[in-house]
């Protein structure tokens, strides 16, 4: 059901605002969460805070017409509150696959009454998602990384099973060896040092910089692959981890540094990633 009034949104899910913007619609947004990091037009508007702890009297105090919200904003309790206070809320649905991607570039696009929109982006993200899946099949290493969340007391948190960040790496063509992990947990060291990957995975713009001589020191990677070839791998958590309308250029970037030599065919230039990370 289309929202009659589009013209003051609050976006909350970096991904959301990505789709928005690479609609066009970049004008109506007037406020975003913290995880809207690109583009850098989203980075200049007001914030309201972090998806998950949002608090309503901040996303009200905006003044907007339609709130967008990805799937695990609130809490629920913030949301009771938005969803009584007489603005529509719209929930987008998160997903970890590129059908997810462009489902949710379609409930955006239907949220905002802009289905035709929608439908042209959707085109060229399923087209790139296409393509990369295409390159990613013709390289014949399947090498196995970790991705790390983050380091404390000597423990390293790492993306199991049931993860955006293991989607990632299935869909670069890499193995994950700590899938028999659920979710983010602290690796037992034990266990990764005989997972011995070939390369760590790691976002930059979070809050502790994840550096090579400090993950190498780890006991849970002294001694592994990775460790010996210094093998770290670094990409925007917005743009890696996200599942937005840039994933499939994330997903090439990906595959490729995790195979030093490698080389896929570029995907088509996209006014919507024009943009550094």
């Amino acid at each position: 059901m289309s929202v009659a009034d589009t013209s003051r949104i609050v976006s909350i899910g970096g991904s959301v605002t990505e789709i928005l913007f690479a609609m066009g619609l970049g004008g109506r947004v007037i406020a975003v969460d913290q995880t809207s990091v690109y583009p850098a037009a989203a980075r200049a508007l007001p914030n309201v805070g972090y998806s998950r702890t949002l608090a309503p009297e901040g996303v009200l105090s905006t003044g907007p017409s339609l709130i967008l919200a990805i799937e695990g904003s609130g809490p629920r309790a913030t949301l009771d509150v938005l969803e009584n206070a007489s603005v529509p809320v719209v929930i987008i649905p998160d997903a970890r696959t590129p059908d997810g991607v462009i489902r949710k570039i379609e409930a955006v696009a239907k949220a905002v009454g802009e289905e035709e929109a929608g439908r042209r982006l959707a085109v060229a993200v399923r087209e790139d998602f296409e393509a990369v899946k295409a390159g990613v099949a013709n390289l014949q290493e399947r090498p196995r990384a970790v991705f790390v969340l983050s380091a404390a007391s000597g423990t390293a948190v790492v993306g199991g099973s049931d993860t955006t960040a293991d989607a990632m790496l299935a869909l670069a063509g890499a193995e994950n060896p700590m899938a028999s992990i659920k979710g983010y947990k602290p690796a037992v060291d034990e266990a990764a040092f005989t997972a011995d990957p070939r390369a760590l995975v790691v976002m930059s713009g979070g809050g502790q910089a994840l550096t090579a001589d400090l993950l190498f020191s780890l006991p849970a990677f002294r001694g592994t692959a990775a460790a010996q070839d210094k093998r770290l791998i670094v990409l925007p958590g917005s743009y890696l981890l996200s599942f937005g309308p840039r994933t499939p250029r994330a997903v090439r970037d990906l595959a490729l540094a995790l195979r030093p030599g490698a080389q896929m065919p570029p995907l088509p230039p996209r006014a919507f990633a024009s943009e550094p990370n």
